[in-house]
């Protein structure tokens, strides 16, 4: 039996509350977000990076929507880098590789499939294979079209 939707994890679990906190007022700031749209956004580029860290096999990839949460990590640098030491074992670069396909429809549509089955909630509109992404609860209300 799967695991169902009330104990996935979220990303947001992934680290201190006061480092989350940061990650989101920084990301609004920088990106013009509102506080609850950064604060999706910083949860599942934690939830990404958790299932980055333990993925062997095709690449993953975050979603347009996501990866300037993982830049905001990476600003950090002092916490990004003692998170991926402790959490991967090395550090995780963020690199584009040229013709890599980052960022293509499959690419993150395996990055949702191994995040789930790594137990991780979601944000399905975050990575745009919702259904329907153009609904309020998708597109929150910072004016931006994801």
């Amino acid at each position: 039996m799967g695991t169902s939707v009330a104990e996935r994890t979220t990303g947001r679990a992934l680290v201190p509350d006061d480092l989350f906190e940061r990650l989101t007022e920084f990301l609004a700031r920088e990106d013009n977000l509102t506080e609850a749209r950064a604060a999706q956004i910083v949860d599942q580029a934690r939830a990404f990076l958790m299932t980055l860290a333990g993925h062997e096999g095709k690449p993953l990839s975050p979603s347009r929507a996501v990866d300037p949460g993982w830049h905001t990590f990476v600003l950090h640098t002092r916490e990004y880098a003692e998170w991926c030491q402790n959490t991967a074992g090395r550090f995780m670069h963020h690199n584009l590789l040229p013709g890599s396909g980052a960022r293509d429809g499959i690419a993150v549509r395996r990055t949702v499939a191994a995040m789930e089955a790594a137990g991780f909630a979601v944000d399905r509109c975050l990575w745009g294979v919702a259904a329907d992404c153009n609904e309020p609860a998708c597109d929150g209300d910072d004016g931006r079209d994801y």
